[in-house]
């Protein structure tokens, strides 16, 4: 809408795509659970904050599965300039994901994603 259309975009880069990178957030990062989905989420030392979503089947079919990963990955799109960079954050979705109103989960995710950037890493001379 006001945002130049180049902060409006979903890249490659602003996306979990690995098996690591997904398992890496869930053993090492911290959770926030809601009623519509729980958020995963630990620092990645980059200059971006990365999404991924994980859809288990309990939520429903695959067409239903898509849906859902469609609407958290849209409204992390359209509210990316809110959320601190310098995360990797996982969505798992519960089933009432599916039911919910698209400001519902808009509201809920603004409430559980991190909102101060991650802590700095320890300096080399702090280190031993």
């Amino acid at each position: 809408m006001n945002a130049p259309p180049a902060r409006r975009r979903f890249p490659k880069s602003a996306r979990l795509l690995k098996r690591a990178e997904f398992r890496r957030v869930y053993d090492e990062g911290q959770r926030r659970n809601g009623s519509t989905f729980a958020v995963f989420y630990r620092p990645n030392g980059l200059a971006e904050t990365r999404l991924g979503v994980t859809v288990p089947t309990r939520v429903g079919g695959a067409v239903l599965r898509n849906r859902v990963k469609r609407r958290l990955r849209e409204l992390f799109r359209l509210n990316r300039e809110r959320f601190p960079q310098g995360w990797d954050i996982v969505l798992n979705p519960r089933e009432a994901a599916g039911r919910v109103p698209f400001r519902s989960l808009e509201k809920e995710m603004l409430r559980l994603f991190p909102s101060q950037p991650p802590p700095a890493p320890p300096k080399e001379s702090e280190v031993q």
